[in-house]
């Protein structure tokens, strides 16, 4: 149901780098830059996509209280694979991999280094 999920950054360079090595593991990969060098638009798994992205307005990128993105994973290795990635590549852990739901939802949580939310997950 999603189509895709717009990141916004203050660094662009830098968080392009992070999702170069956050989205791999989930076959993310730079598919096309969006106009006026804003941003690029990642496509994998046959899913959504992730724009990241300055803001169109030209103002400065926050992180939504309340706000989260999702990345669906596979199985429960990739959900590690995708918070091992964003520990490296700079992300701040809000939560180790594990089952936070039983037999139902394993999830990680990791904030990027702009402070926005996300979580790799696995239902089932």
């Amino acid at each position: 149901m999603l189509g895709y999920v717009t990141i916004g950054t203050k660094d662009l360079d830098k968080a392009l780098a992070f999702y170069d090595a956050v989205l791999k593991p989930l076959g993310g990969e730079r598919k096309f830059p969006m106009p006026e060098g804003r941003g690029h638009f990642y496509a994998g798994n046959g899913h959504g996509m992730v724009a990241v992205c300055r803001p169109y307005d030209g103002n400065e990128a926050t992180s939504g209280n309340g706000t989260m993105v999702a990345l669906d994973c596979p199985d429960h290795d990739t959900v590690k694979a995708v918070y091992d990635a964003a520990i490296a590549a700079g992300a701040t852990g809000d939560g180790e991999p594990g089952e936070r739901i039983p037999g139902v939802f394993y999830g990680a949580y990791f904030h990027d280094p702009d402070g926005n939310k996300l979580c790799a997950y696995k239902m089932g």
